[in-house]
């Protein structure tokens, strides 16, 4: 594997904000049209090999292409991955505690290392490859990586290590391996599977916990959620080894969370998800319901459901997330199956029908009705069926019989538009826009605006129709923040692999946000850069950065 200093045109100490004024001046080299640029980027860019000046001034290219452009000419594949790499030198510059803190924080993240940041193990890797001396002897950093000589002989010298607390980030032993995410990666993995079987052998606790230290908690001042083993295992590794050799020696597998966030295992047959049912799991009271149908995993909430008791009432209530999920027909024939109650009430006080009346979703109804569920709809009702349909003839000759219609819609009616805009059904928010419902009614799983899932959603057309007809990005939504808010959060978290966020920030842009002005680069280890825009400090993914700022950028 290559070392940073490896890297042509790396020599020194890198700095970010150098390598972002280089990017920069090449982006001004481009727009006034000279060759040296037109020939550094046919020779670093794929996209601009072989074409013509012309035809690369037609390609109207941005800063993040010179930024793309800058880090191939150092040999690496992206800007993110440039970044990472000065980062890790800059962190080699650190102490020794200050490079373990860095490299913990990585394996970790947030939960257990304090701080807002998620786990990378891929670079933790890279990090433990160029410094294998950030682990050395240290027996809880043996933990992270599954060094079974190290930890043997900790527990060889000091039995009572094994259920004892310590070590940079205070964690028990058996927290340090299932929780650590190098099981992600093959070189790891085996390893750290038999040193947690290597713990329990020697009597570590099965039920041991850390308290969760994620922002507004710390690592100096924990909150109260306990992390236990089997979370680690089962809802963050979805290790079935592990999962296993914890149940067998005892944990208990009702944590209040592990059941729960197993169903968020990529392998959808769950396997951690079963073993926890077969330990002994309750599905009662852990929401796993609710959540597999998140995932849309049919598999899951059938084997979820044989172990849940039949009729149980809160049946009732998985049903209709499973209407607001907008699942399938299966879905509601396994629960109905089950023992759901089709006439329990929603918080809208709509039965399962009439609920599925609302999302249009009409193989949903004649299941319903056929099982004598479905009661006729009103003409409000039938006006939302037509809206979120997009069938636009039925929905304006119904608005047409009944001109004060969209007035007379129920909150829950009313807030069809901006779920719409959450399931990513745009032409249906478009008809309701158009026909006048209220741009800014709130809704979905983060209580906001239609702006606000276009904008979570990466989608730059929708935004810019909603911006046209009166949309702001003042609009609120239920984490206390705003529009700019919700391009913060999805710029970094992408949870679409299709948003185009930099596209929705220029729509923003154009219609009322402030450009941003820049502020000093403090952790280049994050794919984020902070800036100071609307008055408020905000981190946004570098690209959109780059369009929030403009000229200033």
């Amino acid at each position: 594997m290559s070392t940073p200093v490896d890297r042509p045109g790396m020599a020194g100490q890198p700095n970010i904000e150098h390598l972002r004024k280089q990017a920069k001046d090449l982006l001004r080299a481009y727009r006034r049209d000279e060759a040296s640029a037109f020939e550094r980027l046919r020779a670093a860019l794929p996209a601009a090999r072989g074409k013509s000046n012309a035809a690369l001034a037609g390609m109207h290219l941005r800063l993040h292409d010179m930024q793309s452009c800058i880090a191939r000419e150092h040999g690496f594949a992206s800007w993110n991955h440039l970044k990472e790499n000065v980062d890790l030198r800059r962190a080699s510059a650190q102490d020794l505690r200050g490079r373990q803190m860095h490299w913990l924080r990585l394996v970790y993240g947030g939960d257990l290392a304090g701080g807002p940041t998620r786990p990378r193990p891929a670079l933790a890797a890279r990090m433990l490859a160029e410094q294998p001396e950030l682990v050395d002897d240290d027996a809880l950093l043996a933990c992270a990586v599954g060094d079974q000589a190290v930890v043997r002989a900790a527990g060889d010298a000091d039995p009572p290590w094994v259920n004892r607390t310590g070590g940079l980030l205070n964690l028990p032993p058996l927290i340090a391996v299932a929780h650590s995410t190098l099981a992600a990666l093959e070189p790891f993995r085996g390893n750290l599977r038999r040193c947690l079987r290597l713990l329990l052998e020697r009597g570590a606790d099965p039920n041991a916990f850390a308290f969760n230290r994620w922002p507004p908690n710390s690592l100096e001042q924990p909150g109260e959620e306990r992390l236990t083993a089997i979370y680690g295992a089962a809802g963050k590794l979805h290790d079935p080894d592990m999962t296993a050799a914890l149940l067998a020696a005892g944990a208990d597998p009702n944590d209040g969370e592990s059941l729960y966030h197993s169903t968020e295992d990529p392998d959808s047959a769950l396997p951690c998800t079963r073993l926890l049912l077969e330990g002994g799991a309750r599905v009662a009271g852990s929401n796993a319901l609710a959540h597999v149908l998140d995932k849309d995993n049919l598999a899951g909430l059938q084997m979820l459901l044989a172990h849940t008791a039949h009729g149980d009432p809160d049946l009732g209530r998985i049903l209709h997330w499973a209407i607001y999920r907008g699942r399938s027909a299966a879905h509601v024939r396994a629960l109905l199956d089950a023992g759901a109650d089709p006439k329990a009430l929603n918080a809208a006080h709509q039965d399962a029908y009439h609920h599925a009346a609302s999302f249009a979703l009409p193989e949903i109804m004649r299941l319903l009705r056929d099982g004598g569920s479905g009661e006729p709809l009103s003409d409000g009702e039938k006006f939302v069926y037509a809206c979120v349909r997009a069938d636009a003839g039925e929905a304006r000759a119904l608005l047409a019989a009944t001109p004060d219609l969209i007035s007379s819609l129920t909150t829950a009616q009313l807030k069809q538009l901006p779920n719409m805009a959450m399931a990513g059904r745009d032409d249906a928010v478009k008809l309701m826009v158009e026909l006048g419902w209220p741009i800014a009614t709130r809704g979905g799983d983060i209580d906001g605006s239609a702006l606000n899932w276009a904008v979570f959603r990466g989608r730059p057309e929708l935004a810019e129709f909603l911006l046209k007809r009166g949309a702001s990005f003042r609009e609120q939504h239920g984490y206390n923040n705003d529009v700019l808010g919700t391009l913060s959060w999805a710029s970094l978290n992408v949870p679409r692999h299709d948003g185009d966020w930099p596209a929705c920030a220029a729509a923003l842009l154009a219609h009322g946000v402030p450009e941003a002005t820049p502020l000093p680069d403090t952790d280049a280890s994050k794919p984020a850069r902070k800036v100071l825009i609307d008055g408020r400090t905000m981190s946004f993914a570098e690209d959109v950065a780059e369009v929030l700022l403009g000229d200033s950028g």
